[in-house]
């Protein structure tokens, strides 16, 4: 087994990590029906341990997960479960260009995809379609959201929570920040 060419490692990382990452890290909460949204740390848009960590520091007896808009080109749902952490990424082929989208297929187990085999016209959802079916969103909806080539992230993100009940929630945390 040969070892990746350490120049292209170092080339690869260095362009992914000096890149500036946009968009918005959410931690969506549910506590004896009532939903809440706070903002987390800007370092979970690049860095998927970072994102389950602060997530896991939710405390709640209800639901918890997590909405990433990474860039306004895909977006990442991170959902805590016992012994684990449920995933969707909605756009496979971003972890040719950004490392959290790289993470988590690693934690997926699923093969980066390969450019050359890569069709600019479709999306390739990976992960957990209906993590979020307990709360109102069966993996069958989720896949129409996600199929939406039309919809930027954010707003594929807003249709998420309008159909679990959070948006307005959501709504009013974005607005606070700045654009």
């Amino acid at each position: 087994m040969g070892s990746p060419d350490p120049a292209s490692l170092w080339s690869q990382t260095a362009h992914t990590c000096a890149m500036s990452v946009t968009g918005f890290a959410v931690a969506v909460v549910r506590e004896d029906g009532r939903w809440q949204c706070a903002k987390l740390n800007s370092a979970a848009l690049k860095d998927l341990d970072t994102a389950i960590t602060q997530l896991r520091g939710q405390r709640s007896t209800g639901a918890v997960f997590g909405l990433l808009d990474v860039d306004d080109e895909f977006f990442v749902v991170v959902r805590p479960v016992p012994g684990g952490v449920s995933l969707l990424l909605s756009d496979a082929v971003a972890a040719l260009d950004y490392d959290i989208a790289a993470d988590v297929l690693d934690l997926l187990r699923v093969e980066v995809p390969d450019e050359d085999a890569l069709d600019a016209d479709e999306v390739w959802p990976e992960g957990d379609l209906g993590l979020l079916a307990d709360l109102g969103l069966p993996a069958e909806e989720m896949q129409v959201i996600i199929d939406d080539v039309d919809l930027y992230p954010d707003e594929q993100l807003e249709m998420i929570a309008q159909r679990c009940g959070f948006s307005a929630q959501l709504s009013a945390l974005l607005e606070k920040q700045p654009g």
